[in-house]
């Protein structure tokens, strides 16, 4: 019998998702886990880490504004978002996720003037002219009922959104790293302990030495769970694909030895993960932008280097990221934006607070 030669023709494929996306997912994460910082004193009146729940507040705030701004940018106009309500789809994940994000963000920003409305009520005696009038309409007493009612609404659209990120990745079959249950797993842990890190480069900078001691001992301990939490399920992820137990454990090997081995073991395994776990203790603001830097390299991973894998053949995809708005323009343009929103919070705003949001004084 002859011999036959079979040829498979792979085309390639430009990646649909771009880096604005993975700026979204990145910025959501970190601001949900950032108000969940904010939950054992604010709505379960553990005073004691107050310190913390006002700076996971300031990290919530500024990254939940930011991230829908990134959405809408990856969408390439503004009208596409609308049709998400226009046109509920309930068998689609995006747009159950329209509806998840704004009940989120509606939720945090009513949280956080109910939390500032007594320091809104005191900064309004030492302004005058319009800030003093619009200072005093802003504030009041504080309301601990009213905060954790709002809270416990904000934390059950958090958990929502939280399921919509995960899912609306599971659910693509054709990118079979996507496709399995520890890379949502991941985007958790690794949004826990980008927040953490966050808030520890932020006390670091904005706290007083008294407060930012307290603050960055309980991070800390925060942070060893969470990133020690990643590394476990980084591992079995691993072990699944050389076991050959689940697709997509195979293709996180593939991209770990084949794909892209530096940006998945130098810069997201070693210094976005291992190196924050050591760091902890002796550097915890060096710790923590590394951790807030492996939860974005994990995502870009993820992301693009996901959509480099084909379907068949070998190699993959080439991609260089362009320095125009699709590319390292919107990098930089979202990080400013949230420097930006960082500024504005934290000299407008009273994040330091008068009172506390249960009616205890602040530390």
């Amino acid at each position: 019998m002859d011999g036959h030669i079979v040829e498979l023709i792979n085309v390639t494929q430009a990646i649909s998702w771009l880096p604005w996306a993975v700026m979204y997912f990145f910025l959501i994460g970190i601001s949900y886990a950032g108000f969940f910082l904010t939950l054992p004193a604010f709505v379960f009146g553990r005073g004691k880490l107050e310190g913390i729940a006002r700076m996971g507040l300031v990290v919530a705030l500024t990254c939940g504004i930011a991230a829908p701004i990134a959405l809408v940018s990856d969408l390439h106009h503004p009208e596409r978002f609308y049709n998400f309500y226009l046109h509920f789809t309930p068998g689609s994940w995006m747009s159950w996720g329209t509806f998840f994000i704004s009940a989120y963000l509606v939720g945090l920003l009513i949280y956080a003037w109910l939390v500032y409305r007594p320091g809104l009520a005191a900064q309004a005696q030492t302004q005058s002219g319009k800030a003093a009038v619009v200072f005093k309409a802003l504030g009041g007493q504080a309301s601990p009922q009213g905060v954790k009612l709002v809270g416990l609404f904000t934390a059950i659209a958090a958990i929502l959104v939280v399921v919509y990120s995960g899912s609306e990745m599971v659910v693509v079959k054709a990118r079979v790293l996507w496709h399995g249950p520890f890379m949502p797993l991941l985007f958790l842990t690794t949004a826990l302990a980008g927040a953490g890190g966050l808030a520890l480069v932020l006390s670091n900078i904005y706290s007083n030495a008294g407060d930012n001691k307290d603050i960055q001992a309980e991070l800390s301990r925060y942070m060893l769970v969470t990133s020690g939490l990643t590394v476990l399920l980084a591992i079995v992820w691993l072990l699944s694909g050389m076991t050959g137990m689940l697709v997509s454990g195979e293709a996180v090997v593939r991209l770990a030895t084949e794909y892209n081995p530096v940006s998945f073991w130098l810069l997201w395994a070693l210094l976005g993960t291992i190196v924050p776990l050591v760091l902890i203790k002796s550097r915890p603001a060096t710790a923590g932008a590394l951790a807030v830097f492996g939860a974005w390299i994990f995502r870009w991973s993820m992301f693009i280097d996901g959509q480099r894998i084909p379907k068949t053949g070998t190699g993959f995809f080439a991609y260089d990221i362009p320095w125009g708005s699709e590319g390292m323009l919107s990098l930089i343009g979202t990080f400013a934006l949230w420097v930006l929103l960082v500024m504005i919070v934290t000299t407008f705003l009273p994040w330091r607070g008068t009172a506390a949001a249960t009616g205890k004084a602040s530390h």
